[in-house]
């Protein structure tokens, strides 16, 4: 059988408010806003380059634990690239990201950094490119 990619699934208490910000963050374009009969508010998006990312608020009844920026176990981040980490950081802190660590020098790989977004989010830039 062959495997393909879906999408990630973002939850969020303003799931509007946290779509908006990776559109404005991030370019992310809303393909659909609709409220599920399972009582969530359920935003479809997409990145430049095709990848579903879709946010939601909880369904009737049930209970979310709080979010976590910090290393952990399970699915800890997702990457996106940038063409300039350091401007990239600085206008991500101007929609209210918060540097969770420096920009780190892989030997023979990229530039990286993490961010902590709305909801507790983790991701990390990446450039590639020096």
């Amino acid at each position: 059988m062959a495997y393909a990619f879906s999408h990630v699934h973002l939850k969020s208490p303003d799931p509007e408010k946290t779509a908006n910000w990776y559109v404005k963050a991030f370019n992310f374009k809303i393909a659909s806003d609709t409220v599920r009969t399972f009582g969530d508010r359920f935003i479809s998006c997409e990145t430049t380059d095709g990848i579903v990312i879709n946010i939601s608020n909880a369904r009737t009844d049930e209970q979310l634990g709080t979010g976590d920026a910090t290393a952990h176990w399970g699915l800890e981040h997702f990457g996106i690239d940038v063409d300039d980490i350091e401007k990239e950081i600085e206008r991500l802190k101007t929609l209210g990201a918060e540097l969770i660590d420096w920009p780190i020098d892989v030997p023979n790989g990229p530039l990286i950094a993490f961010i902590k977004a709305p909801d507790n989010v983790r991701i990390e830039l990446l450039q590639l490119s020096r």
